[in-house]
């Protein structure tokens, strides 16, 4: 069942109770496009806009910034180059810069929006990293409380002052909560990869301190040991046993490093019966010994 279809009817500009808003002054914007920390991505406006009922803007000629939207409640509508873009509670979206656009809010259910102007010498490329084969859509994304906060500490920054510093901090942190979104399905494979080698391969690491055998891999996955153990080397380069005593000579190094536990301890606590073959192992993934990796990183 797809969405309802979105009207709106009277439209404004300003005046939305609670709404938010900064507009650089153009010398700040000067001094922020000269500063070699700041040239690359910074803003020249953000703004908070809830339920901002009949809220309307047309831009004939486009802008010279690209704007960010995300929407965390009701809804409200783009239109670029005669495409219709729907945003909802939880989705986002960036207008690219110098294209006609026009945008609204629901008439019914008037949306409660979080946006930003940016530009810079990497906005391009930030573009089209969000762009999907070039053009601009609406994307889905998990709500995070965090990320409203970070939000909220680059606007208090800016209230704060316009100076240096300050503007540095903020669009650090702005390139930051744009990545957020942007790079959200790389910084979270885990809420993406369902197929069955990515669902396996979380098995390994909720099981790390076992010893399940090919056949309990293969089963877990409803799959043939041929086919499992075929698809998984397709995927990772690796045996699904390799992969697995990977991980778990990745988890031994964190023991060695955050705990006092012996290395028979640690070889015993991931599985390994014979403490000689862990250390082989080991010394052939990492390098080095267990003992003298311990020694170093104990100094």
């Amino acid at each position: 069942m797809g969405h309802p279809v979105i009207e709106q009817k009277k439209s404004v500009k300003e005046g939305f109770i609670g709404q938010r808003m900064i507009v650089l002054p153009p010398n700040i914007k000067r001094k922020i496009s000269k500063n070699p920390l700041t040239k690359n991505f910074y803003l020249t406006a953000i703004g908070h806009y809830p339920k901002a009922l009949n809220h309307e803007r047309e831009r004939k000629t486009g802008s010279n910034q690209y704007i960010f939207i995300y929407c965390v409640d009701g809804a409200g509508c783009i239109y670029i180059d005669d495409q219709r873009h729907e945003l909802h509670p939880n989705t986002f979206f960036i207008i690219p810069k110098n294209i006609s656009h026009r945008y609204h809010s629901s008439e019914t259910t008037p949306w409660t929006i979080y946006w930003v102007h940016f530009t810079g010498l990497l906005s391009e490329n930030i573009y089209e990293r969000y762009s999907e084969a070039g053009k601009p859509t609406a994307q889905t994304i998990p709500y995070d409380e965090n990320r409203i906060k970070f939000f909220e500490e680059i606007y208090s920054i800016m209230e704060h002052s316009f100076n240096d510093k300050e503007m540095e901090a903020a669009n650090f942190n702005l390139l930051h909560f744009i990545s957020s979104f942007i790079y959200y399905k790389e910084s979270h494979p885990e809420v993406y990869n369902t197929d069955s080698i990515s669902s396996s391969i979380t098995f390994m690491k909720q099981h790390i301190h076992e010893t399940p055998g090919i056949e309990q891999l293969a089963k877990q996955q409803n799959v043939s040991i041929s086919h499992y153990s075929r698809s998984f080397k397709q995927k990772t380069g690796l045996s699904p046993i390799n992969y697995f005593n990977q991980l778990k000579i990745q988890k031994s190094c964190q023991y060695l490093y955050f705990t006092d536990r012996s290395i028979k301890q640690i070889a015993l606590d991931l599985g390994f019966d014979d403490q000689y073959y862990f250390s082989r192992l080991f010394k052939n993934v990492i390098g080095v010994s267990p003992a003298i990796y311990k020694k170093q990183h104990k100094k």
